[in-house]
């Protein structure tokens, strides 16, 4: 699909939304722009191109090997074809003695001697073709057979005694216990058949094998385990109109009922397998959406104006939805999820618009959303949903149509380039590499029909800006500061050594105590003596 980058915003053609091949139904990159319908067709047509390729050269192959092995026989034959009969009667005849005297012995020794004798030329004559034809036989019948079909009952009741065994063993993961949810949507799935009453269990015996099936199928490819569930939908879907004859609307709520059990139940499985690149992708997408932070709303046209309250509090919620859809099991959730966010954009497009939105102003937003939010295991999701979804959801209605826009939307991000922001390349790789940020637009330059959350975001960004400027000269100060609390600390260090060691501390002796005066002491006579009152007389 196409996408355009006009100078009103990015816009898509309703027709390109649509399947290439003109049935009507929404298409889809990850079919080649086919809807399910015309993608299966395309796929079986190339599958059976191949498998008659690979039937006719292993023909071809067996047959070689054929005409090789009976020239080679005939060379030899011709040389002792007196000594082998002659060893072949010696050895009949020998044979003939000891099976007459067995008789004897043995009873019912004729019916015995009888049936293996036939197994033996049975298997003597059959043993060389079965060794050639056996694997390709073999795999052209997993190629025709549906595969809830391919396991037999022997081979069935075989795995369930081997899970009767297992479960016996004291193994942490045999013991493992169903989760809440799973015990849950299996309660609710056999209430909801009950209101079939006789189709209800043959569904129900259906689902139980197409589960074993699947169970047995663990080494096919993700995308043969897709067709595996797109076929079995397919067949249950015909036999509930068909031989049910059940109306279309319990069709449509048998249906999700059914994909709803079995994902649940698979969904361990077959979401983001180790065995595909879905993780790959979705790294890939998150470091692309990190790397767009610095796009905003006015490059995408977006007709949003989130300084409205109602109009900002519907963008978290439609952000909420989209990251919401990773933590749903089952993909006609994950679609529920998708749908109540498309819904959410369309509010706040119309309350800000004060009009209905259109297709061209719901795609930009909704590429917005999604770079807003970075939804986690984008990818994986997208992918699940295309391989595991009931393909009527997909095909037609809301749901379809706005998983097609999210598809559109994913695909504009991975290949959005300068022409399609209206930048100029040297000015798109600065921002990619994050050496600058769009920079602000001045208020004097503005139209007077620009909304005010266009003016509103201008601001916040400058705002940003000083705010940035700010934070990095409080840092250089504070590195300042703790270099100059480092050097005062080692200068006073410094000075206190060199005192020290300029006047060296010298501990004296300690001094004998003083005498008192009154004390007797032969110093005291040295003293002179005390003063004697004198009287004068007046």
């Amino acid at each position: 699909m196409s996408l355009k980058s006009e100078r009103r915003g990015i816009h898509v053609d309703q027709s390109e939304l649509l399947c290439k091949k003109g049935c009507g139904y929404y298409g889809n990159p990850a079919w080649q722009g086919f809807c399910s319908k015309c993608w299966r067709e395309e796929y079986h047509k190339a599958r059976q191109k191949q498998i008659q390729e690979d039937w006719e050269l292993a023909e071809r192959l067996q047959r070689e090997e054929e005409e090789a092995y009976a020239s080679s026989q005939s060379t030899q034959g011709a040389q002792s074809l007196t000594f082998s009969k002659f060893e072949e009667k010696k050895t009949n005849e020998k044979t003939r003695k000891v099976t007459t005297v067995k008789k004897f012995f043995t009873a019912s020794s004729r019916t015995g001697a009888k049936k293996v004798a036939q197994e033996n030329i049975v298997k003597q004559g059959q043993l060389g073709r079965e060794r050639n034809a056996d694997n390709i036989l073999r795999d052209l019948k997993e190629i025709f057979t549906p595969s809830w079909e391919l396991a037999s009952p022997t081979e069935v009741l075989a795995g369930k005694l081997k899970e009767i065994q297992e479960a016996k063993a004291p193994s942490p993961s045999i013991n493992r216990q169903a989760s809440i949810e799973t015990d849950r949507v299996s309660k609710e799935f056999i209430e909801f058949l009950k209101t079939y009453h006789k189709p209800g269990q043959d569904i129900y015996k259906q689902c139980k094998l197409f589960l074993d099936a699947m169970n047995h199928k663990r080494e096919l490819s993700i995308e043969e385990q897709s067709e595996c569930a797109q076929d079995f939908y397919q067949n249950v879907a015909e036999k509930l109109q068909t031989r049910w004859k059940v109306p279309p609307e319990k069709v449509e709520k048998a249906m999700d009922q059914i994909e709803k059990y079995i994902m649940t139940r698979q969904y361990k499985y077959v979401f983001c397998p180790e065995t595909t690149d879905d993780e790959k992708k979705d790294l890939a997408v998150q470091k692309r959406i990190r790397a767009l932070h610095w796009v905003t709303p006015q490059m995408l046209c977006v007709p949003v104006n989130e300084e409205i309250p109602e109009v900002s509090d519907m963008v978290v919620k439609a952000i909420t939805d989209i990251i919401e859809m990773d933590s749903k099991r089952v993909p006609r959730d994950k679609l529920a999820c998708i749908t109540k966010c498309s819904k959410h954009i369309f509010n706040a497009i119309k309350i800000t618009k004060n009009e209905p939105a259109s297709a061209d102003d719901f795609l930009p937003t909704l590429i917005y959303i999604v770079l807003k939010g970075n939804p986690p295991r984008l990818q994986s999701n997208i992918q699940y949903i295309t391989r595991f979804c009931n393909p009527s959801r997909l095909m037609t209605g809301e749901d379809g149509y706005y998983f097609t826009n999210l598809c559109c939307a994913v695909a504009f991000i991975e290949k959005l380039d300068a022409q399609s922001l209206n930048l100029s390349q040297e000015d798109f790789d600065r921002f990619m590499t994050g050496q600058t940020s769009p920079k602000k637009q001045e208020s004097d330059s503005f139209s007077p029909d620009v909304c005010l959350g266009v003016k509103q975001m201008y601001k916040n960004l400058d705002l940003l800006s000083q705010l940035n400027e700010r934070q990095e000269r409080i840092v250089s100060e504070a590195k300042k500061l703790e270099k100059d609390l480092i050097d005062w600390t080692d200068g006073i260090t410094k000075e206190v050594q060199d005192i020290v060691e300029k006047y060296p501390l010298e501990i004296k002796p300690k001094n004998q105590a003083l005498a008192a005066i009154d004390s007797e002491n032969v110093e005291n006579d040295k003293l002179p003596p005390p003063l004697q009152p004198q009287v004068y007389a007046g």
